[in-house]
């Protein structure tokens, strides 16, 4: 499958009732919020996306884990704040390719064929933000490193944001 078909989300119905669906695959994303929460922290840096699209549940995890590490070698714990923001709720088809000699015979129908589901994804409109670290004006320039390593993770464009809180 192309890429396109699961980062663009045009002409592409929601796909969210878990309920009546079997099969689904879980979210890889072991955690949404690490570092501590309730710290009180100067700055805050924003990886925000400039094209609405798809992001899989697997690229969300490694741009967690890109970031995390990176803080974690050079700041304690307890002086950042790191959240993912979207959840991943849309559920992502496949229909699936028979891998045999002359197999190009009976796989020539159906387009747009319905397929099994095959994975979860977080949908994110125009100026949605994606990664949030909160930190001390003096680990700035470590959360800022850490974001960029993440933004590489993604498969939207996105822009690094640094407010004062």
């Amino acid at each position: 499958m192309k890429p396109s078909a699961y980062r663009d989300k045009n002409n592409q119905m929601s796909y969210t009732r878990t309920e009546y669906m079997g099969g689904i695959p879980g979210s890889k994303i072991v955690r949404f919020t690490m570092g501590n929460p309730e710290g009180d922290f100067t700055h805050s840096v924003e990886l925000v996306n400039t094209k609405a699209g798809q992001i899989r549940h697997n690229a969300l995890e490694a741009a967690r884990v890109a970031a995390l590490r990176h803080m974690e070698r050079r700041i304690d714990r307890s002086n950042f704040h790191l959240k993912i923001v979207p959840y991943p709720h849309q559920v992502l088809r496949e229909h699936k390719r028979v891998n045999v000699a002359q197999a190009d015979r009976f796989q020539e129908g159906m387009k747009k064929a319905y397929g099994k589901p095959v994975a979860v994804a977080a949908r994110v409109d125009n100026r949605d933000t994606i990664i949030m670290a909160e930190v001390n004006k003096k680990n700035l320039s470590i959360a800022q490193e850490a974001l960029r390593r993440a933004q590489h993770k993604l498969p939207l464009p996105v822009r690094m944001r640094v407010k004062k809180n």
